[in-house]
């Protein structure tokens, strides 16, 4: 059914691809790079680890030899990065016709709305912003020190987007509300793209993340956490992959595999929750496609 579809897709335009964890995204991207050419370019920001190839579903050497990718795994976990480091590495490449998928919605928004060019925060400030949020009452304390405007538009309960946006008061006096006040144009404007966001029934894609991760178990994911294991600090943006901190648990004398295995799999179906919210609230102008037993299919409503 997927085949018959593709000619729903404008082969002149970029094409963006966003969807909740496990919908068949990357199937899609790789059948229209297969059916009309392109570059497919990641928007995961759990895929661009070098640490992580199984655990967050990468597409597989197979898949990467029938048509060409990048920004996946490209990043070593000694690294930080940001939003801002994607679209410049993004802006790079748009002299071709790009497949851009993924399940960042971020990483989308920033793409066809345009980032705020915001100074990364000093070492000495990230140190102190680490050190700050694993204290007892520290994620509070940062919230209560933001900008009003800052703290009324970020996710409070989100330790992540707070301690940057705390960083970022530090280190230039201006809240991040301010400095997205002063947003650039687009790097891809809506007009330059096709974009669909890929939808489905919850228990359909309940199933599907439970199968998933147990193909991964069985491709090497714990394999995978053992060997970082050694180097495991949950405060590091690599450590955010879903499911390792369920297999670190395990590995250190915590849950047995099974219990592990379902706490990460209830942690992928909320992952798949913030990024189905997301999709809905920030990306409403977008096409929809309806993922289901029956295939994959265009949609009128999100």
């Amino acid at each position: 059914m997927l085949n018959s579809h593709l000619t729903q897709i404008d082969a002149s335009r970029h094409l963006l691809i966003a969807g909740p964890t496990a919908s068949g995204k990357s199937a899609l991207a790789l059948a229209v790079a297969q059916a009309q050419s392109g570059l497919i370019v990641n928007a995961d920001a759990l895929q661009v680890w070098s640490c992580w190839r199984v655990l967050t579903a990468r597409p597989s050497q197979a898949d990467e030899n029938i048509a060409p990718h990048t920004l996946y795994g490209h990043v070593t976990p000694d690294q930080s990065y940001s939003v801002g480091d994607w679209l410049r590495q993004v802006g790079e490449l748009t002299g071709q016709r790009l497949i851009i998928v993924g399940g960042t919605g971020l990483y989308l928004t920033a793409l066809t709305r345009g980032l705020a060019e915001i100074p990364a925060a000093p070492p000495e400030i990230r140190a102190t912003a680490d050190a700050r949020l694993r204290e007892s009452g520290g994620l509070q304390s940062m919230i209560d020190a933001l900008d009003p405007a800052t703290r009324g538009n970020i996710d409070l309960q989100n330790p992540v987007r707070v301690q940057r946006a705390w960083e970022v008061l530090q280190a230039t006096g201006r809240g991040i509300a301010d400095w997205q006040a002063d947003t650039p144009p687009p790097l891809i404007a809506p007009r330059d793209c096709q974009r669909i966001v890929i939808t489905s029934d919850r228990d359909w894609l309940a199933k599907r993340i439970a199968r998933r991760f147990d193909i991964m178990l069985a491709e090497g994911a714990l394999e995978e956490v053992r060997a970082m294991l050694p180097h495991w600090d949950p405060a590091r943006q690599w450590a955010k992959a879903i499911g390792a901190p369920e297999l670190v648990a395990h590995l250190q004398g915590g849950p047995n595999l099974a219990q592990a295995t379902q706490l990460a799999v209830i942690a992928s179906r909320q992952y798949a929750k913030s990024q189905r919210i997301w999709f809905r609230n920030r990306m409403k102008d977008w096409d929809m496609w309806q993922a289901g037993n029956d295939g994959l299919s265009p949609s009128k409503a999100l």
